[in-house]
């Protein structure tokens, strides 16, 4: 008796495991039978950006180490229209909210 239920037939298909064929194709004398890993595009993005970041978080550190050197020493000067610019921005948007 083989009862059906979503499209598998029987008791037989559900346990039952299938092994898998290997095949001969495409090899060469000789040729060496080592694992191999690919890795997908997405991860090779990933690696890309995380070394991309890594090198920028550096230039940035450097620029900090920069404007404290300057601070200590007395001879930073911020561009006063740039501070009051991004002041005024700041306060409308806490308007705004």
């Amino acid at each position: 008796m083989s009862v059906e239920f979503l499209g598998v037939g029987g008791l037989g298909q559900i346990g039952a495991m299938k092994k898998a064929e290997k095949t001969q194709t495409g090899k060469k004398t000789g040729e060496s039978q080592g694992d191999q890993v690919q890795f997908s595009s997405v991860l090779q993005d990933v690696q890309k950006a995380q070394s991309t970041s890594a090198t920028a978080q550096s230039g940035r550190n450097e620029r900090v180490q920069e404007l404290k050197a300057q601070i200590a020493d007395g001879s930073y000067q911020p561009d006063l229209n740039k501070v009051a610019t991004s002041l005024m921005q700041f306060l409308l948007e806490e308007r705004q909210l």
